[in-house]
């Protein structure tokens, strides 16, 4: 039998653990609607947060990672995924032990996990959702092309991508440390054309497991809580140096995928090595097929046998490497594709734009408009 006094202090135990929840709780979700609104001013952001103490966080992290030579992300997301599974066991094994408190304060407890991990997530990376759009920092425009206009980039990206091919001799088999010290080179070649490019502490990690990854259709991921870009080093060795750009991108800062793809292209593409700017004009030429494709069929039959067999084989190689992890799922696509194009005997996605073509046509319109001109100019003339 318990006292009187042992009751009493157990209630009053009670009692601060049940304050001490709704403390916490309301602090999470003060710190919670206080980074939401700061969300909505993307200058602010930019300013306070992506150019401000962003770097400091993005660099102290990448510095403890780099210290372990394997994806730590990928553990700390697994100890995360063991507490709840080890809490949720522990919940229903003890649910009939539980009373009519705990029917409140359990769920706060559960909001509340889940609450801070929001506001870490924001605090380590996620704020740069918020940022301006990249291409305002670099100064490129957004002023969408034409279908014709399309054509025409898409025909520069073929020669492009054409020339360089021929220009490779042995493609090599790159090794992570390979990628890391040739990728955070490319980024110091521009940094002082833009403090976005400044890339200290360099942290590229291969992913934990090849597999995986490529079952899940994955070339490398960011891990925003240890500030680890993570490679799948299982892709065919052209397409690396492009990807490991793409993923640095992501440790700057730069949270969009095609916002990334154009940090990857811009690096990749200004390296001296041919092997990189190859990476990076072949996965460009990729995008822009595609945009093509949907918006213009007979364009894309035609550009497309303007393509080098060495190039095309490249094409075939990707193909098949992402065919062996998801084979059925390839084919769904490939049919569901098709599907879209030849639905009612017309071209789908007129209106449809990706940034990152977008941006690819900005940088080079003044190059490409001025070739056609001169084209036409010579038509005449003869």
């Amino acid at each position: 039998m318990l006292t009187l006094m042992e009751i009493q202090s157990l209630k009053g135990h009670n009692c601060l653990f049940k304050h001490s929840v709704y403390k916490r709780i309301s602090v999470s979700i003060s710190l919670t609607i206080l980074i939401f609104v700061f969300g909505l001013f993307p200058k602010l952001v930019l300013t306070y947060y992506s150019t401000g103490i962003y770097p400091y966080i993005s660099s102290s992290l990448r510095f403890v990672s780099s210290i372990f030579p394997f994806a730590i992300g990928d553990l700390v997301y697994l100890l995360l995924i063991g507490f709840v599974i080890y809490k949720v066991v522990r919940f229903f094994r003890k649910r009939k032990t539980l009373n009519r408190k705990h029917r409140v304060i359990v769920p706060l407890q559960v909001l509340n996990f889940f609450l801070v991990l929001y506001i870490l997530f924001k605090i380590a990376w996620g704020l740069n959702y918020s940022r301006p759009s990249v291409s305002e920092e670099l100064g490129i425009g957004d002023e969408k092309y034409s279908v014709k206009e399309l054509v025409l980039l898409g025909d520069y990206f073929v020669k492009k991508t054409n020339s360089l091919k021929s220009k490779q001799s042995k493609i090599p088999a790159y090794s992570i440390n390979d990628l890391e010290q040739n990728s955070s080179k490319a980024y110091d070649l521009l940094k002082n054309k833009n403090s976005l490019f400044r890339y200290k502490n360099p942290c590229l990690k291969p992913v934990s497991s090849n597999w995986l990854t490529s079952k899940a259709g994955i070339e490398g991921y960011y891990a925003p809580l240890t500030g680890e870009a993570n490679m799948n080093m299982a892709l065919p060795d052209f397409v690396k140096p492009y990807v490991s750009c793409h993923e640095i991108a992501h440790q700057l800062g730069i949270s969009y995928e095609d916002e990334a793809n154009l940090l990857g292209y811009l690096t990749a593409s200004n390296m001296p090595d041919v092997n990189y700017q190859y990476s990076a004009n072949y996965e460009m030429l990729r995008y822009i097929l595609f945009e093509i494709r949907m918006k213009s069929p007979q364009d894309y039959k035609l550009l497309y046998e303007k393509i080098e067999p060495r190039v095309l084989a490249d094409f075939k190689t990707e193909k098949e490497f992402w065919r062996k992890y998801n084979g059925d799922m390839f084919g769904y696509m490939d049919a569901a594709f098709d599907s879209f194009l030849k639905l009612n005997n017309q071209p789908k996605g007129i209106d449809s734009y990706q940034d990152i073509v977008i941006w690819l046509w900005n940088i080079h319109k003044k190059e490409l408009k001025k070739v056609e001109r001169e084209r036409v100019n010579s038509a005449y003339s003869r």
